[in-house]
């Protein structure tokens, strides 16, 4: 059926404004608001404003009903664990008269849906909420819940204020809580502001907006209204097409992730963390803040188990990058980053990083190129943990055993002046930075003196069997081993495109 829409106006974004739309915004208003059913059919017209007003405001009641109630937002999609991260993250609420129930509650998910993937904790992230209504209000410190549950039950149990929009005097208030001790904000670590509003402010929000700004505050602006999209470009951090979002509150999800990366963009990149971690290495990263000509870094890293085992390294100031190496498995390390400027104070940066468990090599060890008097032998994986590798060998039966010294960054050698038509045991070593060993051997077997590798193709075997092909070297004073393999044999197929041609 069509279902046409009274009184619903379409409001337009302003010039620079990025509009998005989903399926289902686009199957709510139709083409020319106008909801079509494939089947066709009759027509129903609503009778006036009022009948999609009672409409909304019982969606609204609804959906507040059920929150009321205390049952959960909706599952976020799996999303992978974020670490590494560290920053205060403050959201504006606007918790006003202005907003409906219905808008209020796809917010707080949409908050949810942002945060879940975070780690949370003193050292990592923490997040706080701030109600724009006609006295601000804090929700919860920044330090109170520093678990996914908590929080989570926390952005849940939030509830509306109603009131006016003062959101100038919100931001005043949040420019003092997102550098107070008593509200859980922590010094010198990166702060976050991220305000959804629906575009209306009874209050100036430019001052207040510039002082946060001035002060280091990286601000977020998620507009699901008709909003003043200058006044707005202004507010936010610039470029303002990476901090400045309009969206309808349906399809907030839309730009779940995009303002999720925005946000690990400012605070992963202004502090110190940890990349291509392995069993005994880890790359530390951090923001450029000096040069060669303003000073040097000093780092510090030992095993949080064992404090007094620490390690220290002085970096040129030109330097954002450092590789740690010769570590521990399965360990986790605290490192501090020292800046020693003869310009500006900077702050000491720290991070903890645990590294992987050990990996084993080797686990395969393979024989090749066989000739009288030599042979190639291989192995894998490769290892950063290893320092080097032993391949020792000997004739079978016997006593008498060589070994070759391989470095651990090579993964196989030669072995060479052996006698012809013998049989050897190869074994090779790893042996790893930790001090431990770890061993595989393999049977090598030299050709007689001035015998040759044959090839033979089998012809006319039956298509779709499998049977068994043997090999067999015979000696003047005695028969070889015997090498047997598995054969299947695929069935006959016509390639496409391609006639079978029956051989005269």
């Amino acid at each position: 059926m069509t279902l046409k829409g009274v009184g619903g106006e379409e409001g337009e974004l302003p010039p620079g404004a990025r509009a998005r739309t989903t399926a289902q915004e686009n199957t709510r208003r139709g083409a020319g608001g106008d909801l079509k059913s494939p089947a066709g059919g009759f027509k129903v017209v609503c009778p006036g404003p009022g009948f999609a007003m009672l409409a909304k405001a019982v969606l609204s009641l609804g959906l507040w009903l059920r929150f009321a109630a205390g049952q959960d937002t909706p599952e976020p999609g799996p999303q992978p664990p974020i670490s590494n991260t560290e920053g205060d993250l403050l959201f504006l609420l606007d918790s006003s008269a202005s907003v409906s129930h219905y808008e209020f509650s796809r917010v707080k998910e949409f908050m949810w849906d942002l945060l879940h993937p975070f780690t949370f904790g003193p050292r990592d992230v923490q997040t706080s909420i701030i109600h724009i209504s006609t006295t601000p209000t804090m929700e919860f410190p920044f330090d109170q819940y520093l678990t996914s549950g908590t929080l989570r039950k926390a952005i849940r149990d939030t509830r509306q204020l109603m009131g006016d929009t003062n959101t100038g005097k919100a931001l005043s208030y949040a420019k003092e809580k997102l550098f107070s001790g008593e509200a859980g904000a922590r010094p010198d670590v990166p702060k976050v502001l991220v305000w959804v509003t629906d575009g209306f402010s009874t209050d100036d929000i430019s001052e207040p907006m510039q002082l946060l700004k001035d002060m280091g505050v990286t601000v977020f602006i998620v507009s699901t209204g008709r909003s003043n999209f200058l006044e707005l470009s202004a507010a936010a951090s610039q470029p303002s097409d990476k901090h400045l979002h309009f969206v309808d509150v349906d399809d907030l999800p839309i730009i779940t992730k995009e303002l999720r990366d925005g946000i690990l963009d400012v605070i992963q990149a202004n502090r110190l963390h940890a990349t291509d971690i392995t069993s005994s290495s880890f790359r530390l990263l951090w923001p450029k803040l000096l040069s060669q000509e303003t000073g040097y870094y000093t780092l510090e890293y030992a095993p949080a188990a064992d404090l007094a085992r620490k390690r220290t390294q002085q970096v040129s100031g030109a330097h954002t990058s450092l590789v740690l190496s010769d570590l521990a498995p399965e360990t986790t390390y605290e490192v501090a980053l020292i800046p020693e400027s003869n310009v500006h104070y900077f702050p000491t940066q720290t991070t903890r990083v645990t590294t992987l468990a050990e990996e084993i090599s080797p686990v395969q060890v393979l024989i090749s190129e066989s000739g009288p008097h030599s042979f190639h032998v291989s192995w894998a994986p490769v290892l950063d943990s290893v320092v080097s590798y032993q391949v020792l060998y000997g004739p079978l039966p016997g006593n008498s055993v060589k070994v070759l010294e391989v470095d651990g960054r090579h993964n196989s050698t030669v072995v060479e002046h052996l006698a012809p038509n013998t049989t050897y045991l190869v074994t090779v070593t790893a042996i790893y930075r930790s001090g431990k060993e770890k061993s595989l051997s393999a049977k090598a077997c030299t050709q007689e003196e001035g015998s040759k590798v044959h090839s033979v193709l089998l012809t006319d075997l039956p298509s779709g069997t499998t049977g068994k092909v043997c090999v067999q070297p015979v000696y003047r004073n005695q028969p070889g081993k015997r090498l047997c393999r598995t054969v299947h044999r695929q069935p006959a197929t016509e390639a496409q495109g391609y006639r079978h041609t029956q051989r005269a």
